[in-house]
């Protein structure tokens, strides 16, 4: 595939809007692995991934269905549809399987209508082109069910690199702004005042694409499974957003002392750095991340929470943690040691 050039133009309200998404975006995860799946090569790793995956999808019967619906509507090219994206599953899995099922239909043809121009439509697609409610509404079913299959294999690895990154983003715009946070993403990301150019896909390499932001802002998302280029909305309509390869952080070695681990405790510490790297993040995703029980999490957080280092607020029946000024501060300065 060619190379070519985005560039995202940003005016100074833009610089003032810039957020980076608070966890994993499995839609985004979703894609952009139904790319990897699909390629050949690679790491003895990748290699492996690909056959569990298979395996995986084999055994709850999705297989045939992900062939026949998923990878037609996500080919490794410059286009798959937005719909297949929606900002809400940046809340998580279940929102946005919810906001895919309820893709508007005339949208849905719309997209789809690209899809056969850029590489035909197979006769899997043919429900969702009409815009078949029983067609959308197994598709959503079928997202999911892939996600539980592809990210399983990889999901304490994602948790790691992807809360790495996003710590590694905050600490740059808490520190220096966001212009430097722009300037110290992956080197595919170039920040020129006002514009941030990337490497992107195109069908000629001489191709470029301009996005605008006019005000509204970008979401930065560090992607686990995004391996070579950023990727953008195709529709400037919708809420601009830059889905990029996350850098693959190792974790320190053993010999090594961690301040904040002997501040904290081992589990204490991990629990608070998840925290900070997924503001508004729940118990349950904490003790998942940690490997704690959901009880031994809850009693960390409330240890936390006495000291100031972080405040919880409840919504329904969950309990949603994010750091405060303080623990922010904690873990900057230890980190500098």
């Amino acid at each position: 595939m060619a190379m070519g050039t985005l560039k995202i133009v940003f005016t100074p309200e833009d610089l003032a809007r810039v957020r980076i998404a608070p966890r994993p975006d499995p839609m985004w995860e979703m894609v952009l692995s139904l790319h990897l799946l699909q390629a050949r090569g690679g790491s003895t790793a990748m290699t492996a991934w690909r056959r569990q995956v298979r395996d995986n999808l084999a055994e709850i019967g999705l297989l045939a269905q992900v062939r026949n619906v998923l990878i037609p509507l996500a080919p490794s090219g410059p286009y798959f549809p937005d719909f297949l994206t929606p900002a809400e599953a940046q809340m998580g899995l279940d929102q946005g399987v919810d906001a895919l099922v309820t893709t508007p239909r005339r949208q849905i043809r719309h997209e789809l209508n690209l899809v056969q121009t850029y590489y035909g439509l197979p006769p899997g697609l043919d429900g969702l082109a009409r815009g078949d409610p029983r067609a959308i509404r197994d598709l959503g079913r079928l997202a999911a069910g892939y996600c539980q299959a592809a990210f399983a294999p990889h999901l304490q690895q994602m948790e790691h690199a992807l809360g790495q990154e996003r710590s590694a983003l905050a600490r740059y715009l808490a520190d220096d702004g966001v212009e430097q946070m722009l300037d110290h993403l992956p080197p595919m990301m170039r920040w020129r005042p006002p514009v941030l150019e990337a490497d992107y896909p195109s069908r000629a390499a001489q191709n470029s694409r301009e996005i605008h932001l006019r005000g509204r802002g970008l979401t930065l998302i560090p992607s686990y499974f995004c391996r070579t280029t950023p990727v953008a909305l195709v529709d400037q309509g919708l809420p601009p957003v830059l889905v990029y390869p996350a850098r693959r952080w190792s974790p320190p070695p053993a010999t090594v002392k961690d301040p904040l681990v002997e501040l904290l405790g081992r589990t204490r510490a991990e629990l608070f750095r998840c925290i900070v790297a997924t503001p508004d993040c729940t118990t349950t995703e904490l003790a998942r991340r940690t490997g704690a029980s959901l009880a031994s999490a809850s009693k960390h957080a409330q240890v936390l929470r006495q000291a100031g280092l972080i405040a919880s607020t409840r919504q329904a029946n969950l309990m949603l943690h994010q750091a405060t000024p303080l623990g922010i501060e904690l873990l900057r300065t230890q980190s500098s040691r």
